[in-house]
């Protein structure tokens, strides 16, 4: 890790790269022209749009992005998934209100999806979205303009190919995005989504992934809209478990934050650990944001997805072409290796900084 010495307010630290981040962007110090920082580049500011279903991995992936001034973040989207939308713009605001941001601007969007009857995960997140953490009812209000509006709205107002969008549940928010105004396709930087599997399978059916599953339609739309697309799939999160020592690190944080993300870890985990049998469940969600900080720890490969959306049985199964057989022009950016230890040592430090 990187340190200089730094001399904040009146007193002389040693301190990381990260912390002299936060002092930066959350203090004020160390800054300006006769600043310690002088001869450091900081890292550019990209602007980003969560859309997102909490769920107990979308809330660490909020904090990740949060605790990172490498990201300003212009919104968040909530949309109907893991939980009703009522409960997912009311988990989103919790969330918000645990890192000290109030002020984060925090919108609904779908309340279901484009064709199909609305499927829930509370057998997996709880009957809230986000058990395993006592935390209060939030006060901050959410916005009155719709989600769907505030995404075409910033994506069109903003420089081209300035915003990136981060979608952790159903793409329902986007495909509606995209079809009241398909100029954004061109404008929106990149699209960074969890959602999909093909080597490991589904996790709500044998063939499908959740989020691809809860809304194959929107998926379409979003996969043939010719935005850049990452896509990270069961077979790279299914890589990063959350054993008990690396829970336990939360937990020695010593902060409310760091017990509330044990928490809800070890809530969140207890079903995976059942079904597959392993120390820990994978945390889906903060892999797109990692990624956004450290793309270098994920091994991906350009390639063909198509979303299967009329058989009963492969419903929501995402096709992926890994060995190029089909002849098909690749669309994304498909995400199959992590180094799990450098995803938790990341998430872990950053969320120590809230």
């Amino acid at each position: 890790m990187r340190r200089v010495f730094c001399v904040a307010l009146s007193f002389v630290q040693l301190i990381s790269f990260d912390c002299i981040l936060r002092l930066v962007t959350a203090q004020g110090v160390c800054y300006g022209q006769n600043s310690c920082l002088k001869g450091f580049a900081l890292p550019e500011t990209r602007s980003i749009i969560i859309d997102t279903d909490p769920g107990q991995d979308d809330a660490l992936a909020i904090l990740l992005a949060l605790a990172s001034p490498e990201l300003n973040v212009l919104g968040i989207i909530g949309v109907a998934g893991n939980v009703p939308l009522h409960l997912t713009t009311r988990n989103i605001r919790v969330v918000c209100e645990l890192a000290n941001r109030p002020d984060m601007p925090v919108f609904a969007g779908a309340d279901r999806p484009l064709k199909r009857a609305l499927v829930t995960a509370e057998h997996v997140h709880g009957s809230s979205g986000l058990d395993g953490a006592d935390l209060p009812e939030p006060m901050m209000k959410l916005q009155s303009q719709h989600g769907v509006d505030f995404l075409v709205e910033t994506v069109m107002n903003q420089p081209d190919k300035s915003v990136t969008v981060c979608m952790l549940g159903p793409l329902t928010n986007l495909a509606l995005a995209l079809q009241k105004e398909p100029l954004i396709a061109s404008r929106i930087q990149e699209l960074v989504l969890m959602g999909g599997g093909f080597f490991e399978g589904g996790n709500i059916t044998p063939a499908a992934e959740f989020n691809i599953f809860v809304d194959p339609d929107a998926a379409k739309i979003v996969l043939t809209s010719g935005i850049p697309i990452v896509m990270f799939p069961l077979d790279c999160t299914h890589q990063v478990l959350t054993s008990q020592r690396r829970i336990a690190n939360f937990r020695a944080l010593g902060t409310r934050i760091g017990a509330a993300c044990a928490g809800w870890m070890e809530f969140f985990e207890r079903f995976d650990e059942d079904k597959y049998g392993t120390d820990g469940g994978p945390l889906h969600d903060p892999n797109v944001i990692t990624y956004l900080l450290k793309p270098e720890i994920y091994g991906s490969r350009f390639i063909n997805v198509e979303v299967e959306t009329e058989s009963q049985l492969t419903r929501g199964m995402t096709v992926a072409d890994w060995w190029g057989v089909s002849g098909k022009e690749p669309n994304v950016t498909y995400v199959r290796d992590v180094d799990a230890d450098a995803f938790y040592q990341l998430l872990l430090e950053r969320i120590a900084t809230l």
